[in-house]
């Protein structure tokens, strides 16, 4: 598994660069890999990462947008003013959980 030095330690990425150890992240490390990315995070983007952490911890899996809207509450139009482009993906990447398996 490979791993990658952020913040001054070592944490456990795939080949796309997503955490793959759930208990390695944390809100420093949340808001580095959003600056990785050009999100500035507001209070907004963190109540949709602290909704996605819960989930994935409940589910086991990563939510997808359409999930993050109907359970999360979080409206599509907001992920994608929040998240530019690839919401689901970019949101799981600051969250700091796999890929999701489908982005709707």
């Amino acid at each position: 598994m490979p791993t990658q030095d952020m913040l001054g330690r070592e944490v456990h990425v795939d080949d796309e660069g997503f955490l793959t150890e759930y208990d390695e992240w944390d809100e420093k490390l949340g808001a580095e890999l959003a600056k990785n990315i050009g999100v500035a995070m507001t209070d907004e983007h963190w109540k949709v990462i602290t909704f996605l952490r819960t989930d994935y911890k409940s589910q086991g899996t990563t939510a997808t947008t359409r999930r993050v809207d109907a359970v999360g509450g979080f409206p599509v139009k907001l992920q994608f003013q929040l998240f530019p482009a690839k919401p689901a993906k970019k949101m799981a990447y600051i969250a700091g959980l796999p890929k999701p398996a489908g982005c709707v």
